[in-house]
C-alpha cells in the first residue's frame, strides 16, 4: 500500500447470519433460511438490527473489526434523510442498501489478514472497446457550464457533477478484483456481493467515517492530479495542485461543511480540523486531502451520525442539498452504490466507511464505472470531462485487462 497507515488490514467474510438489502421502501431480512419482506425506513431498520447485537469492545484481538455488518449504503438512500427530487432513471435495479451480518463463531465469520498476495503480469491492456457513457461530451460540457450558472446565480457554491461509463464484462469479478489492486491499489479496497449476477468493486482512496473510542474521523479529498510521464513532470504536477487557487478553495468550503455535519452529533466545541491539508499520491492521481475529528455525542448512535453526515461533502456540493437537487436534475442515471459508502459497522460501535468513489459496478455482463469532480465559479468544462476521464483511467484498464 502506498499508505500504510490506512491500509493494515483486509477482512474476509463468509456465511453472514443475516442479510439486510432494501430498495426503496422494500426491505427484505434473509435469516435462518427465510426471507422476511417488509416496508419502512432501511436507515432505521439497520437501526434495529445493530442494536440488537451490541457488544462490548474486543481490544485482545488487535484488529479494528471483529464482528457486526459489511455492505454498502447507496447514494438514493439521500431521500430517507432529505426531501429532494428522484427523477434520475434507474436502469441498474441495484439494492440502495446491502449488508451482510458476522459474528465471531462458526457461522458469519469475518477472518483480519494482515496482507494480500498481489497479482503479477497484468501489464498487457487492450484497446477500450465498446466504451459508452451516459453523457455525450457536448451535454457533460452543457452540464458544467449549467451547474456555474447555478453558481452565479447564487444557488451553490460547488456541486459536484458525473458521468458514468459502461462497457462490456465477462470475466471473474475476483480476477478483476485482484487486478484493479495491482493497477490501482487503495486503502478502502472493497469486493461485494448484493446478488448473484451483481458485485461491487471498489479502489476508494477516500475516507467517510470513521468511529473508534467515540472518536469520529473524515477525510474529504478535493483536488486532482494526474501522475506525471517523469519523475520532473509528476513534482511539477503536485506543486500545481498544492499551489492551486480552485482546488484550494474547494478543500476549504468541504472542510467546513464536513465540520458542520460532525457538529449535529458532536461534542459542542470537539469538532477539530486535524489536517487542514495535505497532497496524497497513488499510482494514477495525486490528491489534496484534509482531517477533520470530533468526539460523539452519547445522546446520538453510528446511524444518527450516517444521517448527519450522508452523502458526503465532497460528492454533492456546496450547500449540500441544493447540490443534490442539481445533480437529480443533470445527471440522467441514477448513482446507486457510486458515492454512497461502503465499509463495515461494528456491533461494538466502532465503524469505518470510505466514499464510494473509484468504484466498478458489475450487473450481468456489463461494467459500469462512475467519475466526477466539483465544479466551481471558475471551473473550465473541458478541462472538467477531461478530469473525469483521469480518475476513471484505472478503472478502464483494470476491466480490459487481460
Amino acid at each position: 500500500m502506498p499508505h500504510k497507515e490506512w491500509g493494515r488490514f483486509s477482512f474476509i467474510g463468509s456465511d453472514p447470519f443475516l442479510v439486510l438489502k432494501s430498495k426503496g421502501r422494500n426491505i427484505s431480512i434473509e435469516q435462518n433460511g427465510k426471507v422476511l419482506h417488509k416496508k419502512g425506513n432501511p436507515l432505521e431498520e439497520l437501526r434495529i438490527i445493530l442494536n440488537r447485537y451490541k457488544t462490548s469492545p474486543d481490544h485482545k484481538s488487535g484488529a479494528p473489526f471483529t464482528a457486526g455488518a459489511v455492505g454498502y449504503l447507496g447514494y438514493d438512500l439521500c431521500h430517507f434523510i432529505e426531501d429532494i427530487p428522484s427523477t434520475a432513471k434507474d436502469d441498474l435495479k441495484l439494492p440502495d442498501m446491502f449488508f451482510g451480518f458476522y459474528g465471531k463463531g462458526s457461522v458469519g465469520t469475518v477472518r483480519s489478514v494482515n496482507s494480500v498476495i498481489p497479482v503479477k503480469g497484468l501489464n498487457r491492456l487492450s484497446r477500450n472497446n465498446g466504451v459508452t457513457s451516459n453523457f455525450t461530451r457536448p451535454e457533460y460540457l452543457r452540464a458544467v457550464r449549467r451547474v456555474k450558472e447555478y453558481i452565479f446565480a447564487g444557488d451553490i457554491y460547488q456541486a459536484n457533477l458525473s458521468q458514468r461509463f459502461e462497457m462490456p464484462f465477462h470475466k471473474h469479478p475476483l480476477e478483476l478484483f485482484r487486478t484493479l489492486q495491482e493497477i490501482n491499489p487503495a486503502p478502502f479496497s472493497a469486493l461485494l456481493k448484493p446478488n448473484d449476477n451483481q458485485f461491487i468493486i471498489s479502489s476508494s482512496p477516500e475516507r467517510f467515517l470513521k468511529v473508534s473510542n467515540g472518536i469520529v474521523e473524515t477525510r474529504p479529498i478535493k483536488g486532482t492530479r494526474p501522475r506525471g510521464k517523469t519523475p520532473a513532470q509528476d513534482e511539477q504536477l503536485k506543486k500545481e495542485l498544492f499551489n492551486s487557487i480552485k482546488d484550494n478553495a474547494e478543500l476549504a468550503m468541504i472542510v467546513d461543511m464536513e465540520r458542520n455535519d460532525l457538529g449535529r452529533v458532536c461534542e459542542y466545541g470537539s469538532v477539530k480540523v486535524i489536517q487542514q491539508k495535505v497532497l496524497e499520491t497513488y499510482p494514477t492521481l495525486h490528491h489534496l486531502v484534509a482531517t477533520v475529528k470530533g468526539r460523539m455525542d452519547n445522546r446520538y448512535d453510528l446511524v444518527d451520525l450516517i444521517k448527519a453526515t450522508f452523502p458526503g461533502g465532497s460528492i454533492t456540493g456546496v450547500p449540500k442539498i441544493r447540490a443534490m437537487e442539481i445533480i437529480d436534475e443533470l445527471e440522467p442515471t441514477r448513482r446507486n452504490v457510486y458515492t454512497g459508502a461502503i465499509g463495515y459497522i461494528g456491533f461494538d460501535g466502532t465503524m469505518d466507511l470510505s466514499i464510494a468513489i473509484r468504484i466498478i459496478m458489475l450487473n450481468g455482463n456489463k461494467a459500469y464505472y462512475q467519475v466526477g469532480g466539483g465544479i466551481v465559479a471558475d471551473s473550465d468544462p473541458a478541462g472538467e470531462y477531461e478530469e473525469t476521464l483521469t480518475k476513471g483511467k484505472a478503472l478502464m484498464q483494470a476491466i480490459n485487462c487481460h
